[in-house]
């Protein structure tokens, strides 16, 4: 048998399903071994086997994303916007290849994006099909239990084109209950613990935009590697994470990503608010933001995160947003608390993901 035939043959539906429900899968540690050990390690900086862009390193700024080893730019791209929406395949097709090219390495979707077809990790999987190398790739399960995540997985590794990923995550935990849940017996990190012993995830994650004393707990529980945390200029005037999260999370050495930094749009200046029929029952206000796209992310670039995720509606729009990361140089105090008291006025359509009193 040829290395395609037998590379072909170890992902045919009777493997897949011995690995998903048997886990008799040492053949599919073996071919990802093979497959990281392709990558080049840069001056030490990435571990063996992690994907390298060769770009990066000129396009921006890079940090190192906690105890993975990995080198990440700090400008990374997600999943959202234009990429999960149906029949977009060729703008976001186009926005994926424009932001390797700029060098982006590190690309964030879920199983969740783009509903029940999975918009996002198709359209990604076009691009990550010839280009798997250069990115560390993250997906995510929003389901809680070990068959309900081991369904995913299969599914995500199919419309992603890869067999592996560089992290999988739990996605959007809010309440303590979710924890307890994933944690039982028949929990999803026993899922997401297999997966790595297998060899087909590398390193495990966890995500939350809502309660960060849920996500705290979390920490707590389980040694995880990464946690993507939702923070942006408005995150103090409620729930902040910045105060009540992210020190545990420096503290445990965790690769810390940054999301929802633009708020969806709302916290920009040149943000058009819906009609008032079309706001969330407790946004008493929805006005115009206060910040330019460039303090949004300045802002949160200030903070002790890796790097930040943002969802683009277009390649023009990825280009400016590399170029802020590009000239990015830090915020000191007294600027950063300038933001923030220009967002006290936004602050619930800003924070519109965490949970607000009636």
């Amino acid at each position: 048998m040829s290395k395609k035939e037998s590379k072909e043959a170890l992902f045919s539906d009777s493997t897949r399903r011995d690995f998903f429900k048997l886990g008799v899968s040492g053949a599919v540690g073996l071919t990802v071994g093979q497959q990281f050990s392709k990558h080049a390690t840069v001056k030490g900086s990435n571990k063996p086997g992690a994907p390298y862009n060769e770009r990066t390193h000129r396009m921006m700024p890079t940090r190192n994303l906690g105890k993975t080893g990995y080198r990440v730019g700090i400008f990374s791209l997600g999943g959202q916007a234009t990429i999960e929406k149906p029949g977009k395949e060729d703008e976001a097709v186009a926005i994926v290849n424009r932001a390797i090219d700029l060098g982006v390495n590190y690309i964030d979707t879920a199983a969740r994006y783009g509903g029940k077809d999975q918009w996002s990790q198709k359209y990604i999987g076009k691009v990550i099909k010839h280009r798997r190398e250069e990115v560390f790739l993250t997906t995510k399960t929003h389901e809680r239990t070990y068959d309900g995540s081991m369904a995913l997985l299969e599914s995500s590794l199919k419309q992603l084109n890869t067999d592996h990923l560089d992290l999988w995550q739990l996605h959007n935990i809010s309440r303590t209950e979710q924890l307890d849940q994933i944690f039982a017996k028949d929990g999803a990190i026993h899922a997401l613990e297999k997966a790595r012993n297998e060899g087909v995830v590398r390193f495990l994650g966890i995500t939350g935009h809502a309660d960060p004393h849920v996500l705290a707990d979390g920490l707590k529980r389980y040694g995880f590697d990464t946690i993507l945390m939702a923070v942006n200029a408005a995150d103090k005037h409620h729930m902040s994470f910045i105060d009540h999260l992210l020190p545990l999370a420096l503290e445990q050495g965790l690769g810390i990503i940054g999301m929802k930094i633009p708020a969806r749009g709302r916290i920009l200046s040149g943000w058009t608010p819906p009609p008032p029929d079309q706001r969330r029952s407790l946004q008493k206000v929805a006005r115009s933001g206060t910040l330019s796209m460039k303090e949004a992310l300045e802002y949160v670039l200030s903070l002790q995160v890796s790097t930040v995720i943002i969802g683009c509606d277009d390649t023009v729009q990825l280009e400016e947003n590399i170029q802020i990361a590009r000239e990015f140089t830090p915020l000191n105090e007294t600027n950063l608390a300038s933001l923030q008291d220009k967002t006290d006025v936004i602050k619930e359509q800003a924070l519109f993901f965490r949970p607000w009193e009636a």
